[in-house]
């Protein structure tokens, strides 16, 4: 059984047992989580797609805790200008692994 929720912007396809990655949110390490924006629950044979979400689902998932990810370096180069300019870059992300979904 496998789910396609919307959290933080961007969609993530999971299932039970699952580690997902997603953006920084405020919540403690060890709490629960609740993700009511279900577009589609799949069980193998049935297929249920929401208009946009479908009534009544959830996924609940259990918060693992924060990391940082990669840096990214950003440089803005004018040639012949002796302009440079360098600066970096790194996103948070919060880790939640599934504990079911219910429809």
């Amino acid at each position: 059984m496998y789910a396609v929720v919307f959290c933080g912007g961007k969609q993530y396809k999971v299932s039970e047992g699952d580690v997902i990655s997603v953006d920084l949110m405020e919540t403690e390490a060890g709490s629960e989580f609740e993700i009511k924006d279900v577009l589609l629950i799949s069980d193998g044979t049935n297929i249920k797609v929401g208009t946009p979400y479908i009534e009544g689902a959830k996924v609940t998932a259990k918060v693992l805790g924060a990391h940082g990810g990669e840096k990214i370096k950003i440089v803005k180069f004018r040639r012949r200008k002796h302009h440079q300019k360098v600066t970096g870059h790194r996103q948070w992300y919060t880790d939640l692994t599934i504990t079911g979904i219910h429809q």
